[in-house]
């Protein structure tokens, strides 16, 4: 959360360089750790924490001047989606913890035919301690790495690859838009 203003701007450093359109899709961050000290149900929690990510979405444009939508479409430049909408009107995700704005960003790449860059605040997956420039995405399903539960099932089950780069990092972000990413690349 501390560089979210400043990933902000390199992405839309890059996209005013190269033309490329980006749909930001927030994570839940510290709104949505919230959510997960309170004892709510599991439906009442999904709701909460797609909230949680529309939160991070308003904080993310504030005073960037990026545009806020609540839909898929970029029509051009960089766009925060603001999810809860969306997500309530094509309600096709499970509503448990195993899915988090990983999976839903996965969703969102899936219905845009977009590439999938998870900026997080590691370098990568880690397996037994060392990092993995490249991993299956089945290989992750019994395993708690940097990505929720149910990704890696979602990634297999669509044929999807999603680069996990570390956000924290300046330039890794930019690096990743133009093809050079240095985290790990999990293949679905």
């Amino acid at each position: 959360m501390h560089r979210a203003k400043e990933l902000v701007k390199e992405i839309t450093d890059h996209s005013n360089e190269s033309g490329d359109k980006v749909l930001i899709v927030p994570g839940g961050s510290v709104f949505a750790d919230t959510v997960r000290r309170v004892s709510a149900s599991q439906e009442a929690s999904h709701w909460m924490a797609v909230l949680a990510m529309e939160q991070y979405g308003y904080y993310l444009g504030d005073g960037t001047g990026v545009k806020l939508v609540n839909d898929m479409i970029v029509e051009g430049g960089v766009c925060i989606l603001l999810p809860y909408a969306l997500i309530k009107k094509r309600d096709e995700l499970p509503h448990t913890w195993d899915v988090t704005s990983d999976t839903i960003a996965a969703w969102v790449a899936r219905h845009t035919s977009a590439r999938f860059i998870k900026a997080t605040d590691v370098d990568g997956v880690y397996i037994n301690g060392s990092l993995r420039k490249e991993v299956s995405a089945s290989e992750l399903e019994s395993m708690e790495t940097c990505v929720d539960a149910e990704l890696p099932r979602f990634l297999t089950k669509n044929r999807m690859n999603c680069e996990v780069i570390n956000g924290n990092c300046p330039g890794r972000l930019t690096g990743a838009l133009k093809g050079n990413a240095a985290g790990t690349l999990i293949k679905g």
